[in-house]
């Protein structure tokens, strides 16, 4: 896996979230719209995850650690994080970029595990990546053009060649991988299924977050680093606050 990481910059691991995890995944995310119906469902993220326990137990699945542990270390950190659920009919489109230039981290180590939670497929908007374009280093981003997405800026459609892309399919349960540089986008979703996923962050912790007001640092394994990051405490669970889940007892206030 490591070495198809280094070479295309992203790659997909089959049947890594277990069904029941998938479900509760999906739970969550019909818990998140209703609580919050303001918000596009693409957008459910960082500034929910400090007090929610569900996320964080999610989050710190062994699983997902021992997926990052041979490109990020033995010792792991989690950044952020973002349910990105496109409803039918008009999910956002996300446009061409590299996570790389939104985020405040120094060195820029740090690993996306993308998981899905329903069918993500061309019809619905699944991910594209261009294998390799990691190794162009970081790139100029514009501000993105008036049609409706997720993001604010968007790589240099002169940098971008679209004729390389690959379509990253992913059924329920499954993963990819992908780098802090690697160019990625996402069609708009306009068929009639959702397509619900989302985005994790893990990184080393000698990878610095320079924003000193970052909401939702964790340390998963390991010992932090003197100095680097402030790491939040695991959340509890309280039933009628938190939606209830597999092993749920194991994380309630004292």
């Amino acid at each position: 896996m490591k070495e198809a990481y280094d070479a295309d910059g992203a790659v997909i691991v089959r049947e890594v979230l277990e069904p029941y995890l998938v479900k509760e995944i999906n739970r969550h995310i019909d818990w998140l719209i209703e609580r919050h119906p303001d918000r596009r469902p693409e957008r459910l993220g960082h500034q929910f995850i400090v007090d929610d326990a569900f996320w964080v137990r999610f989050l710190s699945e062994g699983q997902l650690l021992d997926l990052v542990e041979p490109l990020v270390g033995p010792d792991i950190a989690f950044f952020a994080a973002d349910y990105i659920a496109k409803p039918p009919v008009d999910g956002l489109e996300v446009c061409w970029h590299q996570d790389g230039r939104y985020w405040p981290l120094e060195p820029m180590e740090v690993v996306t595990v993308w998981f899905a939670a329903t069918r993500s497929t061309r019809e619905n908007g699944c991910v594209q990546v261009i294998p390799g374009s990691h190794r162009q280093g970081m790139l100029t981003h514009l501000t993105s053009r008036d049609t409706p997405g997720l993001l604010s800026l968007a790589t240099d459609p002169d940098l971008v060649d679209e004729s390389r892309a690959v379509h990253v399919e992913l059924e329920a349960g499954d993963v990819s991988l992908h780098h802090p540089l690697t160019l990625h986008a996402s069609d708009a979703n306009t068929s009639g299924e959702w397509r619900r996923g989302g985005s994790i962050q893990y990184m080393p912790p000698t990878t610095r977050i320079t924003n000193e007001r970052w909401p939702c640092a964790f340390l998963f394994r390991g010992e932090p680093v003197e100095g680097v990051n402030r790491y939040q405490p695991r959340p509890r669970y309280v039933a009628g606050e938190h939606i209830p889940f597999r092993g749920c007892e194991e994380w309630i206030r004292e």
